[in-house]
């Protein structure tokens, strides 16, 4: 009888088990680093997108200002480079707009341009680097090649002026949603704005996603259970893209945590130099073209986004190496 309740406790502790994405979690939770980049991700999504959302909702009707928050376009010329105080919690600029709203709608603006972008940058780099990977021979050299030559062209060019082509086609629908449709005129034209650039840049992004999809899926394909599954008559579609590619999901959530700050900071650098996100809307890039022309005067324009852009991608690049070591121990530098 004792030997039973031995097996039996023995069979109980050998079914609880653990999965791959409970390992990760827990050396993920031992990365510091990463969990308080983890945790001030969540808290500048709160305040960028809840924020000024329920900010909207609490304006009087009367016309009057909110105490707190202050609609990020308005303009008081009376009112220029005011210092913080408790109606304007970080000040205002050189129109007297308040840059509290400006920072906030500006990262709603650079991080939904990033995610998006991604989301683009991803979904063609995964397809295509899976496809080449998997046929392999003179179309993953062909395919391949492509990709060596697209790095070779100055993408931020090719970018500004793929955005500019976008933009122009995208016009009659925005009149087309504003006359027909009786959509928001600045809803439109905030949409209108950044779906280019989103485009633009995820269209111009996935070379790298690519590469590493494809050397993936080389070595991957040669496993035996994708042996199992080709000798089971199953389609090459069913082999890669529901055998071999879930597979390779962790390796895939590394490179996309990882590709967000490069293209937030793409957007930056496009909106920097008058070439994104057009006014009035905001962007991180505006907020910082916009102060570097008072660095020396009013220095507070420019620090003020500045410091809050460079702690999003800090926190993003930490938390996208803290990702990649408790996804893949191997890879881990401790």
């Amino acid at each position: 009888m004792p030997k039973l309740m031995e097996d039996s406790h023995s069979a109980d502790i050998a079914e609880k088990g653990t999965s791959l994405w409970k390992d990760a979690w827990l050396r993920l939770r031992k990365n510091r680093m990463a969990v308080a980049s983890l945790l001030f991700l969540i808290f500048a999504l709160v305040i960028c997108f809840l924020l000024p959302t329920v900010g909207q909702l609490t304006l009087p009707e009367n016309g009057e200002q909110s105490h707190w928050y202050k609609p990020p376009n308005n303009q008081n010329l009376s009112n220029t480079f005011q210092t913080p105080d408790g109606s304007h919690w970080l000040g205002t600029d050189q129109s007297g707009r308040d840059l509290f709203s400006r920072v906030l709608h500006g990262g709603q603006v650079s991080i939904l341009i990033g995610i998006l972008a991604t989301l683009i940058s991803v979904t063609i780099g995964v397809i295509y680097g899976a496809i080449a990977g998997y046929k392999g021979g003179k179309i993953d050299t062909f395919m391949m090649r492509f990709v060596d030559i697209c790095f070779g062209l100055p993408q931020l060019v090719i970018i500004i002026l793929f955005s500019i082509v976008i933009m122009e086609r995208t016009k009659s629908y925005e009149k087309q949603l504003i006359d027909e449709l009786a959509w928001s005129e600045s809803l439109v034209n905030v949409l209108f704005d950044i779906l280019p650039l989103c485009i633009a840049i995820g269209c111009l992004g996935w070379f790298t996603m690519a590469r590493v999809v494809r050397s993936q899926v080389m070595s991957t394909k040669e496993l035996e259970y994708v042996e199992a599954a080709k000798s089971l008559g199953l389609s090459h579609f069913t082999i890669l893209f529901k055998h071999i590619l879930p597979n390779l999901l962790g390796i895939i959530i590394v490179y996309t945590s990882l590709t967000i700050p490069t293209f937030i900071l793409t957007e930056a650098t496009l909106s920097f130099l008058g070439l994104g996100v057009e006014a009035p809307n905001s962007s991180w890039g505006i907020l910082l073209s916009e102060g570097a022309t008072y660095l020396e005067t009013e220095p507070q324009i420019i620090i003020i986004p500045s410091v809050i852009f460079s702690l999003t991608l800090l926190a993003l690049n930490f938390f996208g190496d803290g990702l990649r070591d408790a996804l893949d121990p191997k890879a881990s530098k401790d």
